[in-house]
C-alpha cells in the first residue's frame, strides 16, 4: 500500500471544515470511532502539537500518537506517524468548490518492516474504507455544526 486519496465536498465553510480537521478534539468529536484522544506535547496548536488517539479497528482498542509537521490554517496541515513499522503522512487539504469547501486527504503508508511490507498491501481495501468513514462522519459533523 503506497497511498490513498480520499476527497469530500461539504457544505460548510472552510474555517468550520479546517477547525474540524486541525484540532484533534473537535476531530475526534466528528468521528465515532475515536474513543479518546488527548494532546500529549507543550505545543496545543499548529506545527510540533503531538498528541494520541484512540480508536476502535474492527472492534479493538488501537493506540496511535501522531505529530502535526505542517500547517498552514484554512489550506492544509499534514499529520504524520510511526506505528507498526509504517511511516504514515496524513495530508489534508480544504479549498472552495461552487460555493462549499472541498476536503482531501491523501494517505501515504511507508512500512519498513518486514510484517507490515507484506500485510500493508492486503490491508489497503480496508484502510481505504475506514478512512471514507472518517471522511464521510466529518462531512456530516460539519455540515450540522454551521
Amino acid at each position: 500500500m503506497s497511498r490513498i486519496t480520499v476527497t469530500r465536498t461539504m457544505d460548510a465553510p472552510i474555517y468550520v471544515v479546517f477547525k474540524t480537521i486541525a484540532d484533534i478534539h473537535n476531530f475526534s468529536k466528528a468521528v465515532p470511532d475515536i474513543v479518546k484522544a488527548e494532546i500529549i506535547s507543550d505545543v496545543k496548536s499548529g506545527v510540533g502539537t503531538r498528541f494520541r488517539e484512540i480508536r476502535l479497528m474492527n472492534g479493538k482498542e488501537a493506540t496511535t500518537e501522531l505529530e502535526v509537521t505542517e500547517y498552514v490554517e484554512n489550506e492544509r496541515i499534514r499529520i504524520v506517524a510511526d506505528s507498526h513499522g509504517t511511516l504514515w503522512d496524513s495530508v489534508f487539504t480544504v479549498k472552495p468548490a461552487d460555493g462549499l469547501t472541498e476536503l482531501n486527504l491523501t494517505m501515504d503508508a511507508k512500512p519498513y518492516k518486514f510484517l507490515p511490507k507484506l500485510m500493508n498491501p492486503l490491508m489497503k481495501g480496508m484502510i481505504k474504507k475506514a478512512v471514507e468513514n472518517d471522511m464521510d462522519a466529518v462531512k456530516t459533523y460539519c455540515e450540522k455544526s454551521h
